[in-house]
C-alpha cells in the first residue's frame, strides 16, 4: 500500500509496532483530537502574522514587518517537518512545533492575498474546511473505494506535481517560469482545479492510512505524527485553494 504524503505509509506504521510491541496502540479518536490540537495551532501561529500585517500603517510597511516572521514559518516548518519524518517518536513535540511555524506563513500569505483581494481568505477557509468534511463523510460512507491502482494514480500524480513545483523554483532563480499553469488563464485555473483535485484525493489517502495505523497497533505517539501527515495535506489544500482564488479573483 502507498500514499502519496511522505509522512504516511503503511511501512511506517508496521514498522512502529514492531518496533513498540505491547505498548498502548493509537487510535483513530485519538489522531482526530491531536489533529484538532495542530490545527487551532496553525490558526494562532496564523493570527500573528495577520495582526501584525493589519495593524502597520499600511501595506508596504506591513509586508516589511511580516516578511522576516513569514520566511521564518516557511523555512523552519520544512525543517521541523523533515525532523518529524525521520524522527517519528519525537512527533509529539515537532508536530506542534511545525503547526505554529505553518501558521506564521499561511497568515502571512493570506494577509497579502487579503489585502490585494478582499474577502479571499474567508472564501479559502470555507472551501478548505468544506472540501475536508464532504470528503471525510464520503469515505465513512464507502462511496469511494482505496484499491491499489487508486493510490498509485495518486501517488504518481502528486509526484508530476512536485516534480513541476520544483522546476518552477528552479527557473524562478533564472528570471522565468513555466508560462500559462501559473497565470490566471484559463490554463491557470484549470491546472489549479486539477491540483486541488489531486490534493483532495490524497485526504482520501490519509483517512485509509490513518485507519490502517490504528488497526496494525502502532504505539499511541504515532497518533502525533499521523496528525502531522494529515496537517501537511490540509495546509497544502489550503494553499493551492488560495492559488485558484487569486487567479479568479486576478481576471
Amino acid at each position: 500500500m502507498r500514499t502519496a504524503n511522505p509522512a504516511l505509509n503503511e511501512n511506517v506504521f508496521s514498522q512502529a509496532a514492531l518496533d513498540e510491541p505491547g505498548v498502548e496502540t493509537m487510535t483513530v479518536a485519538g489522531t482526530a483530537n491531536k489533529s484538532a490540537i495542530l490545527l487551532m495551532l496553525v490558526i494562532a501561529g496564523a493570527m500573528v502574522t495577520w495582526r501584525i500585517f493589519f495593524s502597520a500603517a499600511n501595506m508596504a510597511i506591513g509586508a516589511m514587518t511580516v516578511m522576516p516572521h513569514m520566511w521564518i514559518g516557511l523555512i523552519g516548518g520544512f525543517i521541523v517537518a523533515l525532523v518529524t519524518i525521520f524522527a517519528r517518536r519525537w512527533a509529539m513535540f515537532t508536530a506542534p512545533l511545525y503547526a505554529i511555524l505553518e501558521g506564521l506563513f499561511l497568515g502571512a500569505l493570506s494577509s497579502f492575498l487579503e489585502a490585494q483581494f478582499n474577502g479571499i481568505v474567508v472564501q479559502a477557509v470555507g472551501l478548505t474546511f468544506a472540501i475536508f468534511i464532504c470528503i471525510l463523510l464520503i469515505y465513512r460512507t464507502g462511496i469511494i473505494k482505496v484499491t491499489d491502482n487508486f493510490r498509485i494514480g495518486i501517488v504518481a500524480a502528486t509526484g508530476g506535481i512536485a516534480l513541476i513545483y520544483l522546476v518552477t523554483i528552479g527557473m524562478n532563480l533564472f528570471g522565468t517560469t513555466i508560462p500559462y499553469i501559473h497565470s490566471s488563464g484559463l490554463i491557470g485555473i484549470g491546472f489549479s482545479v486539477f491540483v486541488i483535485i489531486i490534493a483532495t484525493l490524497n485526504l482520501v489517502l490519509d483517512f485509509d492510512f490513518i485507519e490502517h495505523g490504528a488497526e496494525m497497533g502502532a504505539p499511541k505517539y504515532m497518533e502525533w505524527y499521523a496528525a502531522f501527515g494529515l496537517i501537511v495535506t490540509l495546509v497544502w489544500l489550503y494553499i493551492e485553494i488560495l492559488r485558484l482564488l487569486s487567479k479568479l479573483r486576478s481576471r
